[in-house]
């Protein structure tokens, strides 16, 4: 059995996508291996360099709840294709950016355009997929693991050179998703139309997509507490040193992404499957909070598989128990989940600096820890709106 789904089954614009899709996601990657000398380099403190993710972040949680209604009056292609234009300029910027609090607004306008661009290609994805709606999540997926395991590597040794270089390279491969995007990415047929924020809004209303969302909005807490935070704990650590642990990391989280979520889904269900990852999960940050660096580093690499396990699972129950259409399904649960993980890098930065570098860990396993316990109070919910037929509502 492989690892990656037949790519033959797919049509050459979901592969387009999912290409376009490895690329924005590559260049997110590189950045994370700098935060440290971002810090040194513009005499910043742990939480105003958790600043440029919160403001990223913060910014494509609000941006998602309009995406899909843009979309709908644009076109998933055009809305995708402005998304990635917004992320090559605004990653360019970046490379500019005199001082800190600049560099953090300018992380703003990538997070607007990442935001168009995730929901839209999620869409086109599933879209164009001919009903195969597991595996294409599953390319998705992991086009999404396999640019952010690339992009700490290519991150590290550009930043061994300069803190900037890496934000031009991100620019130069968002400039590359466009050309993809504009040449080779079709729209599905039949998209939707006349679609509104209140539409979005309007769906987490439903038991089941509000309480997926609210375990997505749990989890990515914890997962940004990884990503984000990480980082400025692993000291001794060289850019290419933090790039090299970020790429191991990344692999495993696109190996959990295409080769193991699927099989675990196919033999326990969503419901268990996500239940027993974030079990494992919990287990893996409290033990991040307890060990040293060198500990740390090794658990930093083995919860990617557990990552993207979650991720693609996760994303798999937002289109599978939302009656709604997929733009809907996709922007309402995106929101609310990115939500969450605005607030837990500079939540992180400022425990770690106060109380000590064990603290966020500790809080990134209690959220988690809620998470599994909502999948007890709803799993039942969630298992009965996966096995209804499907029956999308539109807007009116």
């Amino acid at each position: 059995m492989t690892i990656l789904p037949s790519l033959r089954r797919f049509r050459p614009g979901v592969l387009a996508a999912a290409f376009a899709t490895y690329v924005v996601f590559l260049g997110i990657g590189v950045v994370d291996p700098v935060l440290p000398t971002i810090a040194e380099s513009m005499g910043a403190t742990h939480t105003m360099v958790e600043l440029l993710f919160t403001s990223y972040i913060l910014v494509m949680s609000l941006a998602m709840l309009a995406s899909g209604a843009v979309a709908t009056r644009i076109g998933d292609k055009r809305t995708m294709a402005l998304g990635v234009a917004f992320v090559a300029v605004f990653a360019g910027l970046c490379g500019f950016a005199p001082n800190i609090e600049v560099l953090a607004l300018l992380r703003g306008g990538w997070g607007l355009g990442n935001a168009l661009f995730t929901t839209t290609a999620l869409a086109i994805v599933v879209g164009l997929s001919r009903g195969d709606t597991g595996s294409a999540i599953t390319l998705f997926e992991g086009a999404l693991g396999l640019g952010i395991a690339s992009g700490p590597l290519l991150g590290g040794f550009l930043g061994s050179l300069s803190w900037r270089y890496p934000f031009y390279a991100a620019a130069t491969m968002a400039a590359v998703g466009l050309c993809i995007t504009y040449f080779a990415v079709d729209s599905p047929e039949g998209e939707e139309r006349d679609q509104s924020v209140a539409d979005v809004l309007g769906a987490l209303r439903d038991r089941a997509v509000v309480g997926n969302a609210t375990v997505g909005l749990l989890y990515t807490f914890g997962f940004f507490v990884v990503l984000a935070y990480t980082p400025l704990t692993l000291s001794g650590l060289s850019a290419v040193g933090l790039g090299l642990t970020f790429f191991g990391w990344g692999a495993l989280l696109a190996v959990g992404s295409i080769g193991v979520s699927h099989r675990l889904v196919s033999r326990y269900g969503a419901v268990t499957a996500i239940g027993a990852t974030l079990a494992g999960f919990v287990l893996v940050l409290a033990a991040m909070g307890v060990v040293g660096p060198r500990g740390r580093l090794a658990l930093v690499v083995a919860s990617g598989l557990l990552c993207g396990i979650a991720n693609a699972v996760l994303t798999t129950l937002a289109i599978d128990v939302s009656p709604y259409s997929r733009s809907v399904s996709s922007a309402s649960y995106n929101s609310l989940r990115w939500f969450g993980a605005a607030f837990a890098p500079v939540v992180s930065g400022y425990l770690g600096s106060t109380y000590g570098a064990e603290t966020p860990f500790f809080l990134g396993a209690g959220a988690v820890a809620l998470a599994v316990l909502g999948l007890l109070a709803r799993g039942d919910t969630l298992r009965a709106a996966v096995a209804a037929p499907e029956d999308a509502v539109t807007a009116d």
